[in-house]
């Protein structure tokens, strides 16, 4: 539906032929219809909610595995692709749906020059992270029971030159994006000199193999590899257990990759059509580029929710963050309140402590050894409420003394004072 109104629209009066073979950069499109600059921005809106509050979750989950234990390199990987995606819907989103609802390029000159080669870093180093994190899980697919152990150094390594090449591959477009004045408007542009028209044509070519199908081909390599470790059953319990833990995982990231792919086809197709327009050819309609972007960004949105409802790991994450959330709120009762007096010494006993056991010498310098012995006794085994009271109402009660004279006549008597 929004692709039929979009194609209606691009046909209005306001977009003549002049503007056919110009190339807008930085989510500028030329348009005079108000619904045109209202549903799009309002659909990025809505997926930069979306994926703003997924995103979040999956990194403050990864942030808390990493605090409380050695991070490993999935979980780094994957904390990379949702910082990725982060930035993508913090920095570019926004930056779009306000070129889409104006139809004059108001944004200044920087940001025409960087938005584009900033989105396509990001899907960059997205697509080469896909890749390592599919080389990763081949790699424990291959032998589940053994973890993957891997240098912090090498971590950030991976990542350091994951973010390098990203950065490199759609340099120039930094290079050729600029503002231009065309018909009294001015417009975001990229302006490609008579000089460097080859040297563009090579890289309309280039930059989609190397940042989408190499990357899509290796990943898809190693996770088909991966899939056939997994279906390999093992002769003991422990080993089809790791094996069940690794399909999943192999599954998880195997459907990010197979989303991402689908939802960042339709804007290269766009992107060749657009950098291999003809003189006199058809230009791509408003309409299909302007759904290609927002599928897109989509994908932000999309993989934190996958993350958090295939992994039992992020569930977990999630409920403990929304447990630690409703505690902030309504705090708990005293412990006083909560449980009785003489339960109490009961649940101290058996909740551990992280803290180190007192030192005995001191109290061995000061008590008897009999005291200290009764004392540690004591810690170690709990007694019930009920058995305690039983006790103390025995100690309590009068017995016949020893020495009785004639204690074959107080013998009934004394046995059923004691018992009671």
């Amino acid at each position: 539906m929004l692709l039929d109104f979009c194609l209606a629209d691009s046909n209005s009066n306001t977009m003549n032929v002049s503007f056919a073979h110009l190339h807008f950069a930085g989510g500028y499109l030329p348009s005079d219809s108000k619904d045109w600059r209202t549903v799009v921005p309002a659909l990025l809106v809505a997926v930069c909610l979306v994926g703003f509050v997924g995103n979040l979750c999956v990194i403050g989950i990864l942030l808390h595995s990493a605090w409380k234990g050695k991070p490993s390199m999935i979980h780094s990987l994957i904390l990379n692709l949702s910082l990725a995606d982060l930035s993508l819907l913090l920095f570019s989103a926004p930056v779009r749906a306000t070129a889409y609802s104006r139809g004059v390029w108001d944004l200044g000159w920087f940001v025409c020059k960087s938005s584009d080669w900033f989105i396509h870093t990001c899907m960059a180093a997205k697509s080469l992270t896909i890749v390592a994190v599919a080389k990763v899980c081949f790699m424990y697919a291959c032998d589940p029971a053994k973890p993957v152990s891997i240098h912090n150094c090498t971590i950030w390594s991976v990542l350091v030159a994951i973010w390098a090449v990203a950065s490199l591959l759609p340099l120039p477009e930094w290079f050729f994006t600029t503002t231009r004045h065309h018909a009294g408007v001015e417009m975001c542009l990229v302006d490609v000199p008579a000089v460097a028209r080859e040297f563009t044509s090579t890289f309309g070519k280039l930059y989609p193999l190397l940042a989408f199908c190499l990357p899509l081909l290796s990943a898809s390599f190693y996770f088909w590899r991966a899939y056939g470790q997994c279906q390999k059953r093992g002769t003991k319990t422990q080993n089809l257990r790791n094996q069940m833990r690794s399909k999943q995982l192999t599954v998880m990231l195997l459907s990010i990759a197979i989303t991402s792919a689908i939802l960042w086809l339709p804007e290269w197709i766009a992107w060749l059509w657009i950098w291999h327009l003809k003189a006199g050819g058809p230009a791509p309609p408003q309409g299909f580029i302007a759904l290609s972007q927002v599928l897109m960004f989509s994908i932000s949105s999309a993989n934190p929710l996958i993350f958090l409802v295939m992994s039992e790991e992020f569930k977990e994450g999630l409920k403990g963050i929304w447990k630690w959330m409703i505690t902030k709120k309504h705090p708990p009762a005293s412990e006083s309140q909560e449980t009785p007096a003489g339960n109490s010494q009961v649940l101290r006993d058996s909740i551990p402590s992280l803290e180190s056991p007192p030192s005995m010498s001191e109290k061995e310098k000061t008590g008897s050894p009999s005291v200290s012995k009764e004392k540690a006794e004591k810690a170690e085994i709990p007694i019930l409420p009920d058995v305690e009271q039983f006790w103390h109402d025995r100690d309590t009660v009068p017995c016949v003394e020893d020495n009785d004279p004639i204690p074959w006549e107080h013998e009934d008597q004394e046995t059923g004072d004691c018992d009671k």
